[in-house]
């Protein structure tokens, strides 16, 4: 199966999770995962939030990335994967001096 990004219209999603600015996101759902392409402005975040029912790879494209999971801070650029298991809690913000740019997956568990 093949999900063309680019012919998927992007939504801004203010405020996304709660967090500051705004998230832009093509999104693929087929009623149980979601696969997301977003673009984050620098100083945007995605707010704080627990995966109760579902996990989160997040692949950055470009940018830079800071994220918080558990109280923990850890700073990911292009190339590096961040993971978020069912039950725990994260945040991400752009940081640095372009936008974040991601692919982030949320399996159902």
């Amino acid at each position: 199966m093949t999900i063309d990004f680019p012919n998927i219209p992007e939504e801004a999603l203010p405020n996304f999770k709660g967090g500051e600015g705004v998230t832009y996101a093509r999104m693929f759902f087929d009623g149980v995962n979601r696969i997301m392409c977003g673009r984050l402005p620098v100083g945007s975040t995605i707010g704080m939030h627990t995966h109760e029912t579902n996990s989160e790879i997040m692949y950055i494209l470009s940018g830079t990335a800071k994220v918080i999971m558990d109280g923990v801070e850890e700073i990911l650029t292009a190339g590096q994967v961040h993971y978020c298991p069912k039950g725990h809690t994260h945040t991400t913000i752009a940081v640095g001096d372009e936008d974040l740019r991601i692919v982030a997956v949320v399996p159902e568990q």
